[in-house]
C-alpha cells in the first residue's frame, strides 16, 4: 500500500490529507504528523475563545474548492444557528473554534481502516517531525522519539512559525510575567498585579490578545507597541469599481503599480468610498504580480510598502474592529508607534525600552510580532536538518523554500524533489499571498491532485482544478 507523510495538521495539512481520502480509488495511507494540537486545527483554529473570530464572512471559508457552499451547508446543520437567516448565516464572522470544529468533522470518516469504501484512510499522530532521509523508494520520516515513518510522498505543512525574539528577550525565558509566543496558555499564567499588559506589535495576533485580554476583564492599561503603529482595518461590504485595476495588472512593474494606486485611493477618497477596494480588486492578480517582480521589487515592497498593504489586506470582522475602537476611545487601549530596543528585568515586571529612548513597564508583556519570516535562521529541527542536508533550498526572498509550479520542493542542486512538496506560509515568498483560506484550499486540492497522479495507477475522482479562481476570489472580497 502506498503510503504519504504530511508534516503539519493545521489547515494546509489537514485538507492536503482530506481531498487525497476523497478522491482516491486506489488504497492510500495518510499519516499526518502534528505536534501539540489535533489535526485540522492548528494554532488559529484551536483557540478556545469565543471572541476569536474568522476574518472572513462564513460565504468565503469553505474548505473545498469545487464545493464553494459546504461551509454554510454545515453551519445550517447546527442548532446554535437554527434560527439564523440564510443570508445572515452566509455574512456571519463565525468563531475560529467554530470553524475548528468544521474542520476536524471531514477528516471524521477517513479516521478508519482502509477498505472498500473508503480506500484512503488518515491516521493521526501527535508528534515532532526533525529530520527527513531520502531511500531509492520514497523517504523516511524521522520523529523526536526516533521513531521513524517510510513514505512514498511527503508534504511539508510547516504553518506559521513562533515571532522573533526581541531584544534582551533571552534573558526573560523563565520570567513569568514574559510570553514570547502569544499561541501558548498565557492566560493561566497572568500576574495578580493587572496594572499594565503590553503587546509587542499591532496586527491580528495583537488584536486576539487584546480581545481576551478584554473579555476575562483586565481593569488595567494595555498598550500595543510596533513600528508602524497601526491596527488591521475593518471589513466592510464591497461595491462595484470597473475601473481599477487597469488592463493587464500583471504586467505592472512597482512603480507603476504604486502609482496606479496612490491614483485610485485618491479618486476613492474624493468620492467618500473606501480606498481600500483597490486592494481587494488585486486580489485575484496579487500572486503573479509579485512572481514578475524582481527581487529588488520584492525586497523594496518588503521594506517600504508591506506594513501598509498588511493593515488593508488582513481585515477584521467588525464587531472586534468596534470592540477595539471602544477600548481606544475608553482609553484603556493606547496605540504606541515605536520600535522595540531592548527588554529587560525589573523585578516581578518587565521594562520595554524604545528606540526613541522612551521606556514602558509591563506587568505581562507578550510579543504579538507576527511569525518569524527570515527562513533559514529558524532553528527547528526539521527545517535546519533539510536545508544541511540540501533536500529543500531557501527562496530567493529567504521568506520560505524554493518550490515549482506544482508545489514540489526544489532540492540545493536545483532539481525538482520527486518526494517532497511544499504548501501554506512556506510559499510566501514565491507567492506572497499563501496563509488564506481562498488560496490555502486550492493548494491542498493541487497538491492531493499531483500526488495521486504520481502514485496510484488507477484512474481517481479528479475534481478539475480551477484554472482561472478570480471569481471565487471575487466572492470572497464582496
Amino acid at each position: 500500500m502506498k503510503r504519504v507523510a504530511i508534516i503539519g495538521g493545521g489547515f494546509s495539512g489537514h485538507m492536503v490529507a482530506v481531498n487525497m481520502a476523497r478522491l482516491c480509488q486506489s488504497p492510500v495511507k495518510i499519516t499526518v504528523i502534528n505536534k501539540g494540537t489535533p489535526p485540522g486545527r492548528g494554532a488559529a483554529y484551536s483557540t478556545r475563545q469565543p471572541e476569536h473570530l474568522l476574518n472572513v464572512v462564513a460565504r468565503n471559508m469553505s474548505a473545498f474548492p469545487d464545493h464553494p457552499r459546504h461551509f454554510v451547508q454545515w453551519l445550517e446543520t447546527r442548532s446554535e444557528f437554527a434560527d439564523t437567516p440564510i443570508e445572515q448565516l452566509r455574512e456571519a464572522f463565525i468563531p475560529r473554534r467554530t470553524y475548528g470544529d468544521y474542520l476536524r468533522s471531514i477528516a471524521h470518516p477517513y479516521l478508519c481502516p482502509v477498505d472498500s469504501r473508503f480506500p484512503a484512510a488518515i491516521e493521526p499522530i501527535i508528534a515532532e517531525a526533525v529530520n527527513v532521509t531520502t531511500a531509492e523508494s520514497g523517504g523516511t520520516v524521522v520523529l523526536s522519539d526516533d521513531q521513524q515513518i517510510h513514505a512514498d510522498k511527503i508534504v511539508l505543512a510547516l504553518g506559521n512559525h513562533p515571532p522573533a525574539q526581541l531584544p534582551g528577550a533571552a534573558s526573560l525565558a523563565t520570567h513569568p510575567a514574559y510570553h514570547a509566543n502569544p499561541w501558548v496558555p498565557w492566560i493561566t499564567q497572568l500576574p495578580e498585579n493587572r496594572h499594565t499588559a503590553i503587546t509587542i506589535g499591532t496586527g491580528l495576533t495583537a488584536v486576539d490578545t487584546i480581545l481576551t485580554l478584554l473579555e476575562i476583564g483586565w481593569k488595567g492599561n494595555i498598550l500595543a507597541v510596533s513600528r508602524n503603529g497601526l491596527l488591521p482595518q475593518s471589513h466592510f461590504k464591497g461595491f462595484n469599481y470597473p475601473d481599477f485595476p487597469p488592463e493587464d495588472p500583471q504586467a505592472l512593474g512597482l512603480k507603476d503599480l504604486k502609482a496606479a494606486l496612490r491614483k485610485h485611493c485618491d479618486i476613492l477618497k474624493q468620492r467618500g468610498a473606501n480606498p481600500t477596494i483597490v486592494v481587494d480588486k488585486l486580489r485575484p492578480h496579487t500572486q503573479t504580480i509579485w512572481r514578475r517582480f524582481s527581487l529588488e521589487e520584492k525586497q523594496a515592497f518588503c521594506k517600504n510598502e508591506a506594513s501598509q498593504w498588511n493593515v488593508r489586506r488582513h481585515r477584521i470582522a467588525p464587531q472586534v474592529h468596534d470592540r477595539i475602537t471602544d477600548a481606544i476611545h475608553r482609553e484603556q487601549l493606547k496605540i504606541i508607534k515605536g520600535t522595540v530596543a531592548q527588554l529587560a528585568k525589573a523585578g516581578s515586571r518587565i521594562t520595554v525600552s524604545l528606540q526613541d529612548q522612551n521606556s514602558l513597564m509591563g506587568d505581562v508583556v507578550i510579543n504579538c510580532t507576527g511569525p518569524k519570516t527570515r527562513f533559514s535562521t529558524i532553528q527547528a529541527p526539521l527545517i535546519q536538518n533539510l536545508l544541511a542536508g540540501g533536500l529543500a533550498h531557501p527562496d530567493e526572498m529567504d521568506m520560505g523554500l524554493k518550490v515549482t509550479d506544482d508545489l514540489a520542493v526544489i532540492d540545493a542542486a536545483g532539481n525538482r524533489s520527486n518526494l517532497l512538496f511544499a504548501i501554506g506560509p512556506l510559499l510566501r515568498g514565491t507567492l506572497w499571498e499563501s496563509i488564506a483560506v481562498p488560496e490555502l484550499r486550492g493548494q491542498a486540492l493541487r497538491i492531493a491532485q499531483t500526488i495521486l497522479d504520481e502514485l496510484t495507477p488507477a484512474p481517481y475522482r479528479h475534481e478539475p482544478w480551477p484554472s482561472h479562481q478570480e471569481e471565487a476570489v471575487m466572492e470572497y472580497m464582496i
